[in-house]
């Protein structure tokens, strides 16, 4: 090799030298936040509103001065819930030096999206969407859960209240979606249910992308159920019972309060129509609610304030998470405040967001169950908050 040729060689090596640190610096300009989400499709209606309640929280954020002195930037990219598209948003993400990743999605895209975070060592959140039993004590190593619902403890707390609310020995029909953790959830709701002295009479797992309800319906009817428990993605939960009393089905319907549920009860005034959830109904008039409709207002969004909880708390933990990560921040160093986080969700939840080592879902999980109030004319609590040391 010629003198000329080595000259020629290191020169073209010290600029590549100098255009990774220039692109490193770059990244360090800001906190870049990556996160996949179903924005569209079936269960767009669920999954979306959270991620809307993030953005808007982080333009906040950055509108006032950043975390740190630095921004944060919230990459958003839409994967409808298709495994394949969530794969491939995180290697993009990850590539694009994302110190923490986010899945708002259905429970389809975890495998591997989870697979991509552990490959590049990222830690990963899920916001708006179930939390799964790997975040759980013992928890996993960088898998961590801001979401109301979380599998089993919330049908421990639903099948708790319909025995304690039923008045004649329940005959109980389950309905799900045809995702690993919906159809998991009502599996094990179906098994609690007969140590509590319940009847299984019928349990019906609805694929995503079904359009006619009624055939679903129809057997659940036929089973004669008095109680009918859902645990799914809203447009199976809100359909099946939509179908069930086009039917003349009149029994008591009990569900999972996701973000269209204050709403709907409020549309449908039907008395035995109950929601279960881990969040306040923004009927209850929080300051902090207060302040999030004031933003959602500002940002004009197409969404209602009353959902937004589950993308306003997303955004306090990340926000708390990075105070704790000075710049450069690095995905371990976010992993490691994250494992170290107690957050104050002022009222949205019956109590903190509390995370360790060992729990990155948290110490208690609280309840609350809402129906309409014909009588008076609007959304009630039928139980008030109730919960579940989680270990």
């Amino acid at each position: 090799m010629t003198a000329r040729t080595m000259r020629i060689l290191t020169s073209v090596v010290g600029l590549a030298v100098m255009a990774a640190l220039a692109t490193a610096a770059k990244a360090q300009d800001a906190y870049v936040i990556g996160l996949t989400g179903a924005l569209t499709g079936p269960s767009a209606s669920t999954t979306a509103p959270p991620v809307e309640g993030l953005r808007i929280y982080i333009d906040r954020v950055n509108a006032a001065g950043g975390v740190n002195g630095k921004p944060v930037k919230l990459r958003i990219l839409d994967d409808q819930a298709d495994p394949q598209k969530a794969a491939a948003n995180a290697r993009q993400l990850v590539e694009e030096n994302a110190i923490l990743l986010i899945d708002s999605s259905l429970s389809s895209t975890y495998p591997p999206v989870i697979a991509e975070a552990k490959r590049a060592d990222v830690p990963l959140m899920f916001v708006g969407a179930v939390c799964p039993k790997e975040v759980y004590p013992p928890a996993e190593l960088g898998q961590f859960c801001t979401s109301a619902f979380a599998s089993n403890l919330d049908s421990s707390a639903a099948l708790s209240f319909i025995k304690d609310t039923a008045k004649d020995r329940v005959r109980l029909g389950l309905a799900g979606m045809t995702i690993p953790i919906s159809r998991a959830e009502v599996d094990f709701a179906e098994g609690q249910a007969s140590t509590l002295g319940m009847t299984v009479v019928d349990k019906e797992i609805i694929p995503p992308a079904t359009t006619d309800y009624a055939p679903f319906a129809s057997k659940l009817k036929a089973a004669k159920p008095n109680w009918v428990y859902a645990w799914a993605p809203w447009v199976t939960q809100l359909r099946t019972y939509e179908a069930l009393r086009g039917l003349g089905w009149q029994g008591s319907f009990l569900t999972w309060a996701h973000q269209e549920a204050e709403d709907e009860l409020k549309r449908r005034k039907d008395p035995e129509l109950y929601v279960i959830g881990a969040n306040a109904l923004f009927q209850d008039g929080l300051p902090i609610q207060k302040e999030i409709a004031a933003a959602v207002a500002q940002a004009k969004s197409e969404y209602p304030a009353s959902q937004m909880t589950e993308g306003w708390i997303g955004g306090l933990v990340i926000e708390a998470a990075l105070k704790q990560t000075s710049p450069p921040a690095t995905a371990a160093a976010v992993t490691t405040a994250l494992e170290n986080l107690k957050i104050d969700v002022k009222g949205l939840r019956g109590g903190p967001i509390e995370w360790t080592k060992d729990n990155h879902y948290r110490l208690r999980q609280s309840y609350r169950i809402y129906k309409w109030d014909a009588a008076k004319g609007q959304v009630v609590l039928a139980k008030d908050w109730f919960g579940y040391a989680v270990n």
